[in-house]
């Protein structure tokens, strides 16, 4: 891989290509002028040749061409050599022009070694009986917050039992059938639509999202068995990395499939500048789609369903111990998994950056002053032979300058200058769409439909009537009738259509 990135151009190559296309003609082309020129002068045809023949040998189109493959040759080896891997020269190059990063939340910025904190029962429920369920239900499931459940079970000996007709849905929860029983486990939206809930199931719910925990909510033919509720610990870099992020001008943005007081919790912990909660695997696109309007955005996640995401952010950064296909969708791998690693790639390609910049520039001024004092232009006569010296020089100067890069100190924010331009508004896109919703009955349906909606991230509002079996919603961004008729259907009611 860092081979490959070594073999590709980075765009600011273009402008040394474009140099280079005309640079030998014109460069001939002034070796003839100058001879015809001191010939016409009246000098020797000797003084003449040698004044050309200096023209020639001083100038230097090698210079020129090693300013960038050099250094992004350098800048991938530094990368690599402290695990962070640029799949090309524009990823190298692109990486430090971000304004936003988005970070995914279970992995990226936390351990993603959730521990179950509480198990609370239902009324009249079992606490054994509702680990057992869990136990039996998250052992067939593969998100991070099962591992935690299934390891508490594991170290408290609680049994299971086989699931059948398993269904994970996604960005709610899980489905089963346990004994001719229908069982459901996942989060307070999806199981609320389910069964009812108690006031004091609300306040614990209420109470351990602003702890910053996330809990499970499991029930057994529409009756709730109770919650248990799970903390995913934030890695020890995180909070610094957010920082230095920000020290940089970046704005940091957390993406979480949790419920909003959680999600909150997580982020001030974290420190970062904005929290997007409530993100569906299938919504997490369309937030860097939205992001992206406002300015360059980079995309760190780990999952698969993070995939989409990085592949549509301007640069894409995966976490190297996750998902292969977040790997290979991503422009950039950490493999460290380090989110420290964010601000040290970026930090990296400004610096490779700002090195080739360095390089183009000390080539053109060496060619633009070196021609005209070979051409004898300032009335100095120039040894052909100093001439090839300084030619040989320039090169030199240019790789030499490349080569300080090996000595660059990534995880040194000491230098670190801050971005001052402001980020672009994102163009209001509000408008206003109707769904029609079979199946509501009461002011409970309603509320329940308004939840569901509103849970959707790019859906501010949703006025329902249960009458009219109507959803009038206010979007802010574009949400696909797909999403809206899962939401609808995940609540308990019949999607008819949008109008």
């Amino acid at each position: 891989m860092v081979s490959d990135a070594a073999a590709t151009k980075a765009p600011i190559a273009k402008i040394a290509d474009k140099v280079s296309g005309v640079f030998v003609p014109a460069v001939i082309s002034i070796a003839v002028i100058t001879l015809i020129v001191w010939l016409i002068l009246g000098k020797t045809v000797g003084f003449s040749l040698a004044r050309a023949i200096s023209v020639l040998v001083i100038s230097c189109p090698c210079a020129l061409g090693l300013a960038t493959p050099v250094a992004i040759m350098v800048g991938n080896g530094v990368g690599a050599k402290n695990g962070i891997l640029f799949k090309t020269a524009v990823s190298l190059e692109e990486t430090g022009k971000v304004r936003i990063v988005a970070l995914d939340k279970t992995g990226t910025i936390t351990q993603s070694e959730p521990s179950v904190t509480d198990i609370i029962a239902a009324d009249g429920i079992d606490e054994e009986k509702l680990l057992t369920i869990a136990n039996s239900l998250e052992k067939k499931s593969e998100h991070p917050l099962a591992k935690a459940v299934i390891k508490y079970c594991t170290e408290k000996n609680i049994s299971s039992e086989e699931a059948s007709d398993f269904m994970a849905v996604a960005g709610n929860g899980l489905k089963g059938t346990i004994g001719g029983s229908e069982v459901y486990g996942g989060n307070f939206s999806y199981i609320s639509g389910l069964c009812s809930m108690s006031e004091t199931v609300n306040a614990t719910y209420e109470k351990l999202t602003s702890e910053g925990k996330t809990p499970l909510f499991f029930a057994e033919d529409g009756h709730l068995l109770g919650m248990i509720a799970v903390a995913d610990i934030i890695k020890e870099d995180s909070p610094k990395a957010v920082r230095e992020l920000q020290n940089m001008g970046i704005h940091v943005v957390m993406l979480t499939g949790d419920n909003e007081r959680t999600a909150k919790a997580i982020g001030a912990q974290a420190g970062v500048d904005e929290v997007i909660a409530g993100v569906l695997p299938d919504g997490k696109e369309s937030v860097i789609r939205s992001l992206k309007k406002k300015g360059k955005t980079a995309m760190v996640g780990d999952g698969i369903n993070d995939a989409p995401a990085l592949t549509s952010a301007d640069m894409g950064i995966a976490i190297g111990a996750g998902a292969d296909v977040a790997v290979d969708a991503a422009d950039v791998v950490l493999m460290k998994s380090r989110l420290s690693d964010v601000p040290a790639a970026i930090r990296l390609s400004r610096a490779t950056l700002r090195n080739i910049r360095q390089n183009l520039f000390w080539a053109f001024i060496y060619n633009i002053i070196g021609i005209p004092l070979a051409a004898g232009v300032y009335g100095l006569q120039l040894n052909p032979m100093f001439g090839a010296a300084a030619m040989s020089l320039s090169s030199f100067f240019v790789v030499t300058n490349a080569l300080r890069l090996n000595f660059f100190k990534l995880h040194d924010s000491s230098h670190d200058k801050r971005i001052t331009t402001e980020l672009n508004d994102a163009p209001s896109e509000t408008n206003e769409k109707t769904v029609s919703v079979k199946g509501m009955m009461c002011g409970h349906c309603e509320a329940r439909v308004k939840k569901a909606l509103e849970d959707i991230n790019g859906i501010d509002e949703a006025i329902v009537s249960h009458e009219k079996g109507t959803a009038i919603i206010s979007l802010s961004s574009d949400v696909s009738d797909k999403t809206i008729r899962k939401a609808i259907q995940d609540a308990g009611y019949k999607f008819l259509g949008i109008k």
